[in-house]
């Protein structure tokens, strides 16, 4: 198998780590589909350390994860120990 296609043992095939799979199955679907399609492009977009903040201080990897979590809170909010979308 081409190295491109080989997926890490810890990650899915979404490119995210078992832990941030379980943090996200708690979310309603359409915030899990937010996340994980902001956290995608937020890989590739931030892959070059010149665009990101803190330069190589922080991976594509991590900045992503801010990126996708902070998407996530703009239209959800968690209420006890459950994530409820946002009223407008």
């Amino acid at each position: 198998m081409p190295k491109d296609n080989k997926i890490k043992r810890d990650e899915n095939e979404d490119g995210l780590s078992e832990a941030t799979e379980k943090r996200i199955d708690q979310l309603p679907d359409h915030a899990q589909h937010m996340f994980k399609k902001a956290h995608s492009s937020a890989v590739k977009e931030y892959q070059d350390p010149g665009k990101r903040r803190g330069g190589k201080k922080e991976s594509a990897e991590e900045v992503a994860h801010k990126v996708a979590w902070a998407a996530v809170k703009k239209e959800y909010t968690k209420d006890g120990d459950k994530w409820v979308k946002k009223d407008d």
